[in-house]
């Protein structure tokens, strides 16, 4: 199970910069620089402070609105060089949300305001909002780039949002699916489309009951794929599947057991074999209902479902038949993942495809203390958030696991890999693969 965080498919931060000692300030104007000022949520962005008084601590601060209008924000403390500069990339921070040379610790360190600790002497802390910066700089992050057509397809009772590249393709496809949070969420696809990948995010699990009673998964995803296959800009025979948590489980159902579709390689992120949904979503929840007595709570009373599949199950009527995969498989796992067993999952699955003898299509990137929401580079981590329970309405503390600066590197290291793994087995050849730029 996952629920995204509030992220848009374009975003602004402010990136603003403080200091103490106002005396050692006269008669100077520092200048603050980030560049670019406008580029993809998954691009590195270069932020230096210049003109400063040689070891002057200074303050770097973030400050992000998401669409629900909370407000995130992230700083670093710094002391300026013999020239009188900060950069960002090379120097280390001191305190703050973050520590060390962290060239995007002002983005994917940011937590909710208020909540930051108290810091050291010399250096800003809390109380943000209510100093007078000394410079600003406004700066946009992206998920979808310029030229990118975004079309809301409702076709054969399939519901979600196509996202093609600028150009004329023919593009690799990609079915890109979500958790059990349910909805429609659009901002992975929109920046796969930027990479150069047709991209659908796919409505499966509604708000509306009724309907996600009467999806039977085989034929509802099959029918998605097949509108990603068929659409005149991809390439029919160079269609992918990306899933995260209870999507992973589809794609390695979808993989193992569909005859109607063939994908060309499928990434998995969070996910385990031992959900079977090549049936009724309502027979998937009812075998959860079942389990909810292995449901635990930590020391703050926050729900861990990690143990809902554990042992894992030796019958293979309990899970895929990972024997039956024939393309290559990536599965991206995070080794503090405290809502699904995917550890234990990943090291089943390759004994499984080892015994069959097509472990040679298995690529797992598996990463220490990172938790179960890995998404995209440079975004905030959620270790525990609020989540309503698809099957009963009811509002929840969901413990993801992970902790902020490893869950940061696992992101990034998976986004890049990832990318690599797609563009590896979907494109015919490396000087096909358009550039993203905004």
């Amino acid at each position: 199970m996952s629920i995204p965080p509030s992220l848009p498919i374009c975003g602004c931060f402010c990136l603003v910069f403080f200091y103490r000692c106002l005396s050692t300030m006269v008669g100077t104007y520092p200048l603050l620089s980030v560049q670019p000022m406008r580029g993809l949520v998954d691009e590195k962005i270069q932020v230096v402070v210049r003109n400063l008084p040689p070891a002057l601590s200074v303050t770097l601060h973030s400050l992000h609105r998401s669409e629900d209008n909370d407000f995130w924000e992230a700083f670093g403390h710094y002391t300026s060089n013999d020239q009188g500069m900060v950069t960002v990339a090379k120097d280390a921070s001191l305190g703050g949300t973050y520590e060390g040379a962290e060239p995007m610790g002002l983005l994917w360190s940011m937590q909710p305001v208020p909540g930051s600790r108290t810091g050291l002497s010399g250096h800003m802390t809390e109380g943000f909002s209510k100093q007078s910066p000394l410079a600003t700089v406004v700066t946009e992050r992206w998920y979808m780039a310029p030229g990118v057509c975004r079309i809301h397809i409702r076709e054969h009772g399939v519901r979600g949002t196509l996202f093609l590249p600028p150009g004329p393709g023919p593009f690799p496809g990609v079915l890109d699916m979500w958790g059990g949070g349910g909805g429609l969420v659009e901002y992975r696809s929109c920046l796969l489309a930027s990479h150069g990948f047709v991209s659908m995010a796919l409505e499966y699990l509604s708000h509306d009951k009724n309907r996600t009673s009467d999806i039977e998964s085989t034929t509802y995803f099959e029918k998605a794929f097949r509108i990603v296959q068929e659409h005149p800009l991809v390439m029919k025979d160079r269609v992918a599947l990306f899933g995260l948590s209870l999507g992973a489980s589809v794609a390695l159902n979808l993989a193992a057991y569909s005859k109607d579709i063939s994908p060309k390689c499928c990434v998995c992120i969070s996910g385990s074999h031992v959900h079977r949904v090549n049936q009724a979503f309502s027979k998937v929840f009812r075998k959860m209902n079942k389990d909810g007595y292995k449901t635990r709570f930590d020391e703050e009373g926050r729900v861990v479902w990690r143990d809902f599949i554990l042992p894992i199950p030796t019958d293979l009527g309990e899970k895929v038949d990972m024997g039956r995969i024939k393309c290559p498989l990536m599965l991206v796992v995070g080794e503090d993942d405290q809502n699904l067993a995917t550890v234990e999952s990943a090291k089943d699955m390759t004994q499984m495809m080892r015994a069959a003898g097509n472990e040679h299509l298995l690529t797992i990137l598996q990463y220490p203390d990172a938790g179960h929401l890995i998404e995209m580079p440079y975004t905030p981590h959620f270790r525990a958030s609020s989540f309503i329970v698809q099957q009963t309405g009811q509002k929840v503390m969901v413990l993801w696991g992970g902790y902020t600066k490893p869950h940061a590197d696992a992101q990034e290291d998976f986004w890049e890999k990832s990318l690599s793994f797609l563009r590896q087995h979907l494109y015919p050849s490396p000087d096909s693969v358009p550039k993203a730029k905004l």
